[in-house]
């Protein structure tokens, strides 16, 4: 990978993180066309929204419409505060954003399917983004519990017979939130909607606001005609380790996916070929971190930099390494910021004695 696009990456990052997502504004340039003109593109249908009516097994239907949120989209983010629960809480203004953003199918087994969404920005530059797995009566889930904390919880039977789990993760790959649901194909219109979970802040209010410290969220995951949909409804929140202190706000989110032709994904897909490896690696570095039974502690400030820059680093130079080398390399750097269970109350134990 050419220091160019090395040095590319890293600005691109840097401008993603600090606004939440790659909007259409960003101006560097380096990543973004010189000109303000809108590029070209033309919404098209979901070809994957008439398959999964034609699909007469439940699961096969389910399977469909996970997939169905793969391609190439045009998204729009908004994101509303609502309800005002705290007494003198003054309401946030909206926050809107655009963004172009191809999701790749990385893993599509029976009971697995694994998604990948790569920011491509007007002028080439790429931002490897979120990431969600899904996982079919799933007998565990890792669940935010404090800050920078994530413990791996047993799901029970009767909660998961028939249901899907949907974990995502931040750009590093480092565990953000889960939720379990069933797919709803009533109507001939797919919807997953996941029971009520904890997650940290999202990344647009934890660089702007230290009021709160955790989102309660229900999502609602739609296939429509033309993309798909996600939905948020989000309660903002004060806890004081596990205990809930205070609620401030609710809000309402809603990101709209739809399919597009004629912009160029390209360098979205020169990224992934380079370092799909690297990706598939770091991966398996933080499954094994996230073994039932476990809890895992992040010791970095909430937005994660030192492992986002980190990984994103490695990234841009690990496909001429080896993977013992690629592997070395993230535990290396995985290790310097994470802790499990035993190694934070030893640490706590310590500090309690100096």
């Amino acid at each position: 990978m050419t220091r160019r696009f090395c040095a590319i990456a890293a600005s691109a990052l840097a401008a993603t993180l600090a606004s939440g997502c790659a909007t259409l504004d960003d101006t560097d340039a380096e990543t973004t066309s010189t000109t303000t003109a809108t590029p070209e593109y033309r919404e098209v249908a979901n070809p994957d929204f008439a398959a999964i009516r034609e699909t007469k097994d439940k699961t096969d239907r389910d399977r469909l419409a996970i997939l169905a949120l793969r391609g190439e989209h045009r998204v729009d983010f908004h994101f509303m505060e609502t309800v005002r629960l705290g007494p003198d809480y003054e309401r946030h203004d909206d926050k809107t954003t655009g963004a172009f953003e191809v999701v790749y199918v990385v893993e599509n087994t029976a009971k697995q399917i694994v998604l990948q969404h790569v920011l491509v920005m007007p002028g080439g530059g790429v931002i490897k983004h979120w990431r969600q797995d899904w996982t079919f009566e799933a007998p565990t889930r890792f669940e935010f519990v404090e800050n920078q904390t994530w413990a791996v919880t047993d799901l029970p039977v009767e909660k998961t017979r028939g249901a899907w789990t949907q974990c995502v993760y931040e750009v590093s790959d480092a565990p953000r939130y889960c939720g379990t649901g069933k797919w709803n194909h009533r109507y001939g219109v797919s919807t997953w909607t996941s029971d009520r979970t904890w997650r940290p802040l999202p990344r647009r209010d934890y660089t702007k606001r230290d009021d709160y410290n955790a989102i309660n969220a229900e999502n609602r995951h739609t296939v429509t005609a033309h993309g798909w949909t996600h939905e948020q409804d989000n309660t903002k929140t004060v806890r004081d380790g596990r205990e809930t202190m205070t609620t401030l706000v609710r809000e309402f989110g809603f990101n709209d996916y739809r399919r597009i032709e004629g912009y160029d994904f390209a360098p979205g897909a020169e990224y992934w070929a380079k370092t799909g490896d690297y990706w598939q690696d770091v991966r398996a570095a933080w499954s094994r971190r996230l073994q039932p039974g476990d809890t895992l502690y992040i010791d970095t400030a909430v937005d994660g930099m030192p492992i986002i820059t980190g990984t994103f680093g490695q990234a841009a130079e690990a496909e001429d390494w080896s993977q013992a080398k690629r592997q070395e390399e993230i535990e290396t750097l995985l290790n310097t910021y994470t802790r499990n269970a035993t190694d934070t109350a030893l640490a706590n134990a310590n500090a309690a004695t100096r």
